[in-house]
């Protein structure tokens, strides 16, 4: 058992996620604060002791990134100058996770970067919810627990009402990921495969596997743009029903996404809370199912020095038990 005292700190980009964490632990948030200043610069303070504890600072990196990014880099610093035993960083949305490579020449990686500044500051651990690629865990040297929010959201789905449905991959990238809800969900995959045209842009050119009047559940890890929601009419090509459903982790939501989700064969978008949602981007079809228990959970066995190697991914395996309950690993 650990001596040293678990302290939780929530920077500004997702306060109701944090206050949601901290009433699963049983245990008040920490008091710190943030100012922007009229230059643009950001100021933060930790405004109470953490000498030798173990502390946990919950950022997620939404718009604006840049922002949110910063902020959560000199809250690691004044953690650390303040004496933390340990500083463990809990980003449920990774900043630039989709720059994981280079692409053409002369690019930066700059999901490598973010990691580099993460370390250097003195961060112990870091914790994130469904990378947009498996290879940022290996940007790190320190301990990293990649989580998936892949059984939470399959668990919606647990219904009569989705017994002839199918899983859907919007592209070949996401398989694996749609693998996962598949086999938890015992429901069939179905992939659509794109390729780049000529005069730009990318096209769906064939879906592969049955989806001949079943309920389509398309996955992904994000919706910004919303460019998949364009591609499904593929789908209903292919003999699909008109009511489509998404389960995609992150909501990051531009605009053109949520136009996107007035077509009508659209009938629901399940998301995480891994982001705030704002008032100007509610939308009817939103469902937003929270991941504080999980975070709760991962940040108790931190803290407890134990185990939680059931609650990553490699481990989220078998058919879903219905109605299941207690530990999030049951039924797995």
């Amino acid at each position: 058992m650990t001596t040293h005292s678990l302290c939780l700190f929530s920077g500004s980009a997702n306060p109701p996620l944090a206050q949601a964490i901290a009433e699963q632990l049983g245990q008040p948030l920490g008091k710190c604060k943030t100012t922007f200043f009229p230059d643009s610069e950001i100021h933060v303070e930790i405004e109470e002791c953490v000498r030798d504890q173990d502390v946990f600072i919950l950022q997620t990196c939404s718009q604006p990134v840049n922002d949110h990014l910063m902020e959560l880099l000199l809250y690691v610093d004044a953690l650390r100058r303040a004496s933390a035993h340990s500083i463990t960083a809990v980003i449920p949305y990774f900043p630039y996770g989709r720059q994981e490579r280079m692409a053409h020449g002369r690019e930066a990686i700059s999901a490598k970067v973010v990691a580099t500044m993460l370390e250097a500051l003195g961060t112990s651990r870091v914790v994130f919810v469904d990378a947009h690629s498996p290879a940022l865990q290996g940007f790190f040297n320190i301990p990293v627990d990649p989580l998936s929010a892949t059984p939470i959201i399959a668990r919606y789905f647990l219904d009569e009402r989705f017994a002839n449905a199918a899983v859907v991959s919007p592209d070949v990238g996401r398989a694996k990921m749609a693998g996962k809800y598949a086999e938890l969900l015992q429901l069939p995959l179905v992939v659509m495969h794109k390729r780049r045209e000529e005069v730009g842009g990318v096209k769906v050119s064939h879906v592969v596997g049955d989806i001949e009047d079943k309920i389509p559940i398309v996955i992904d890890d994000i919706i910004a743009s919303g460019s998949l929601l364009t591609e499904l009419d593929a789908l209903i090509e292919k003999g699909a029903r008109k009511e489509i459903y998404l389960a995609i982790t992150h909501p990051v939501l531009l605009p053109p996404a949520l136009k996107g989700l007035d077509h009508p064969w659209i009938k629901q978008l399940v998301v995480t809370d891994t982001i705030y949602i704002p008032p100007e981007k509610q939308h009817p079809k939103l469902k937003v199912i929270s991941i504080a228990p999980l975070l709760a959970e991962v940040i108790r066995h931190i803290h407890e020095a134990t185990s939680l190697s059931y609650l990553l991914p490699k481990s989220q395996r078998g058919p879903l038990a219905k109605g299941c309950v207690g530990s999030l690993g049951e039924g797995l």
